[in-house]
């Protein structure tokens, strides 16, 4: 199953999308139960959801809709960094024996189809492709056997990074919360639809370049150990969000560095999970 969240006559709505590309907003019996995506993870809720949707009426095509980040409103957004080799290498870090994370807050997402706005006081505005999961079931000191037992789904992620203000210090958080700067969607895809996670493709290409192209196979701490590590130190709650980190191939580490500008267009494709896709502009009142 596939969903959607995004606004309709001007109000903040969800619901399944098929596989032409159209979506099935939930009635307003069900909206008034689950007044998001989130809560209808936490209840366990999603094939009722898809049922209810699709009983409801007339389905509008996904592209006329003002879309959401698939979940505008995680409890954690937790990212990990450095988690393939080849971003390692590229960044000359040396290994680590834990996986590397930092924080986002909910006001840096951005949904399929924003304009992705780089501070005008910054030229050092950088992608980073990503998966993404989202926890459907809650819990503390999971097992990394049962790790996939508490995934509601997949969606693509967009880790945009401001890279002088990422290095003012160690730590990364400045560089990696400007509003509006984490694009996620389109679509939350479900665990029964990728049966193996580890066997998708993520690719990033800007203006129709491949910048960056990877397995999510490659991963240095895979899904299970993200789960088992992050789940010892804070409980996973329903609808939190885990970025699994980027491969090699971002802009700043290139030779020369090369950055996103105005006009360019920033897609991350991953193998069955669609294609996010943004544009770059410039926040003038960020002089």
């Amino acid at each position: 199953m596939r969903f959607a969240s995004f606004e309709i006559n001007g109000m903040a709505s969800y619901g399944l999308v098929d596989s032409e590309q159209r979506c099935w907003p939930v009635p307003a019996a069900f909206l008034a139960r689950f007044p998001d995506l989130q809560s209808a993870i936490a209840a366990q809720a999603l094939t009722e959801l898809a049922q209810a949707a699709q009983a409801s009426g007339t389905p509008v095509a996904l592209e006329q809709l003002r879309l959401l980040p698939v979940l505008p409103n995680p409890g954690k957004l937790i990212c990990v960094g450095l988690n393939y080799k080849s971003h390692v290498a590229e960044t000359k870090r040396a290994d680590s024996d834990y996986p590397s994370l930092f924080l986002r807050f909910n006001d840096s997402l951005a949904a399929h189809g924003d304009a992705v706005l780089r501070p005008a006081f910054s030229e050092r505005f950088d992608w980073e492709g990503e998966l993404a999961f989202v926890i459907g079931r809650g819990g503390r000191h999971i097992a990394k056997e049962d790790a996939f037992k508490h995934i509601a789904g997949y969606a693509c992620f967009n880790d945009v990074s401001v890279r002088d203000w990422q290095r003012h210090t160690h730590q990364f958080t400045p560089g990696k919360n400007f509003p509006g700067t984490a694009p996620f969607g389109p679509v939350l895809v479900t665990t029964d639809e990728v049966p193996d996670v580890t066997t998708l493709t993520l690719e990033t290409r800007v203006n129709g370049q491949v910048m960056q192209h990877a397995s999510l196979g490659d991963l240095i701490f895979d899904i299970p150990t993200i789960v088992a590590y992050v789940s010892r130190f804070t409980p996973l709650s329903p609808g939190d969000v885990i970025a699994t980190g980027t491969p090699g191939g971002v802009g700043d580490r290139r030779e020369p560095p090369l950055y996103m500008k105005d006009g360019d267009v920033v897609e991350v494709e991953i193998t069955g999970l669609g294609v996010l896709r943004n544009t770059i502009g410039t926040d003038h009142g960020a002089a």
